[in-house]
This record gives C-alpha cells, structure tokens and sequence, in this order.
C-alpha cells in the first residue's frame, strides 16, 4: 500500500493533537502478525488502525476485526480500503471509553486478541485498560515507544524496572519482539518504537491477599527511588520506621536494599505484611 498517495489522495495530515504517525515500512507488521499466533477463527480488536495497512493483512488472515478509529476524518479512508471485507467492523470511538464487555458480546464468539500500533500519548491508560480486561483479552501484540517497551518487560535490579513493569508483569508474560526506527512512520516520530506481546492471565503470577494493598505499597516503594526502600515506605506510608523494619524482616528483604532490585513475589509478601501492622494499628 503507498501510504503517501493515499494521504495525497484523501487530503490526510497527520494530527499532532492525536499523535498520528502512519506506518510506511510494513516489514515490522510481519513481526506483529507472526507474534500474535493468529488462527482463522480468531477475533481481533485492533486500536488506532490510521490508513488500514494493519488492518487489511488482518483481514485476511481472522474470522472478525473490530478497528476503533477516533479520527472521523480516516474513516473514509478505512471504509474505502475495508469495504469487501465483510469480517471488518470499523469503529468510530474513543477506545478509552468503549465498553469491552459490550464489544465482546456484540463481536466476538470468547476471548479476542488485541494487535495495534497504539497512539502513544495515550499508550498507558490503553495499557491499564488491557490489564484490567484480561478476562477478555487472551494476547496483546502492541507497538509503543521503544522506552514504554523497555519498562514493560524490565525486569528487577535494571533501571527501567518500575511500577509499570510490576502492574502488566503481575498479569502477562511480557516479550520484546523487535525494534522499529523512525523512519519506518510518517511523520517521523521523536523515539524509536518496539513491538511487545502480553500474554494476559487472568490470575496474578504470584499470591495477592489484598491488590490495593499491593500496589499502594509498590507505589510508595518506588515514590522516592534513591532512596532504600525502608525510607521510602516510612516517608509515604507514615509508618513508624520499627514497624517498617518489621514488616521488612518478616518479608525476608534486607532493607537497604531499594525498591528496584525487589521481584515481585517480595513485594507481595511486604505487602502482606504492612497489612499486618496497619490493621494490629487500626484495633
């Protein structure tokens, strides 16, 4: 497909409000489909599909493919380009506030894929809203920014290993597929691209007694990162610094250590102790 002439031909401009950048290198695609093991019986939700160059080799390939557009101004485009296709739904929608629920029902025969070149401004809430929806989805193959990558499947004592990487860590095995450079988008984007696939489980990795409690503790864990994750948690828990060495103690974590280098079975086991001491403070 020639990206550029069909710009030239509908009049399309990329928009800097919804960070539009249009796929002209298709050779990452080919990475994208392979990573998602697609079957012919398979339902495929696809975000952002743009000018439809993802969305036509899905067509080919998937029993349904339901691409969310928000920009009206492509949906000519997308209904020119999909038109035969009777197994492609375009969707003119915000897909931060689509009802996945209502998509599946309406769509879907089970459990679909997500395969999508994500708009990045909007990358994490997406990512949040996958997570959340795991019941639904059973993969994610995702192209983002190549740092969102990194972090998503950083793993504990690296650098990019954060509260990102412990919220899609806890429920996906996360794999690098392959680097994409700027110059395979029009415009050129400022960052380089990676593509990552999520295998979704609808069960954590590891045993939670109270999520809410988990990440309030992660999160206060990585609020101050220089510091070891004894001072971080009793400066954004407002605990006692005895009962945080408890807590840490009876977790097996020495606590000079800081919040990066901890897996995320350690910081479920802390977790489950802050718990402890927050309720034995409560009565």
């Amino acid at each position: 497909m020639n990206v550029k002439a069909m710009m030239r031909e509908f009049g399309i401009r990329p928009s800097k409000r919804l960070g539009q950048h249009f796929l002209i290198d298709e050779s990452p695609l080919a990475a994208m489909i392979e990573a998602a093991e697609l079957k012919d019986d398979d339902g495929v939700l696809e975000i952002g599909p743009g000018l439809g160059v993802l969305t036509l080799k899905l067509g080919r390939l998937v029993r349904k493919v339901v691409a969310v557009e928000k920009d009206p101004a492509l949906f000519p485009v997308l209904e020119k380009l999909t038109g035969k296709y009777k197994n492609i739904c375009l969707l003119n929608e915000d897909v931060l506030k689509l009802d996945l629920e209502k998509v599946a029902k309406e769509h879907f025969d089970g459990k679909f894929k997500v395969v999508a070149n994500l708009p990045y401004y909007i990358t994490s809430p997406i990512l949040m809203k996958i997570v959340e929806n795991r019941h639904l989805i059973e993969m994610a193959v995702i192209m983002v920014q190549k740092e969102v990558a990194e972090r998503l499947s950083a793993r504990p004592g690296t650098r990019d290993y954060g509260i990102l990487s412990i919220a899609v860590q806890l429920y996906a095995d996360v794999d690098l597929i392959c680097q994409v450079g700027r110059s395979a988008f029009l415009p050129p984007p400022k960052v380089e691209s990676a593509v990552v696939r999520l295998k979704l489980r609808e069960l954590p990795s590891v045993n939670i007694e109270d999520e809410k409690m988990f990440f309030r503790v992660v999160e206060a864990a990585f609020g101050e990162r220089r510091k070891t994750v004894k001072n971080s948690l009793k400066s954004r828990l407002s605990l006692p610094s005895d009962e945080i060495r408890e807590a840490l103690k009876k977790a097996g974590i020495d606590e000079n250590r800081r919040a990066e280098t901890l897996k995320i079975e350690e910081f479920a086991a802390l977790s489950r102790e802050i718990a402890k001491i927050i309720i034995k403070n409560i009565e």
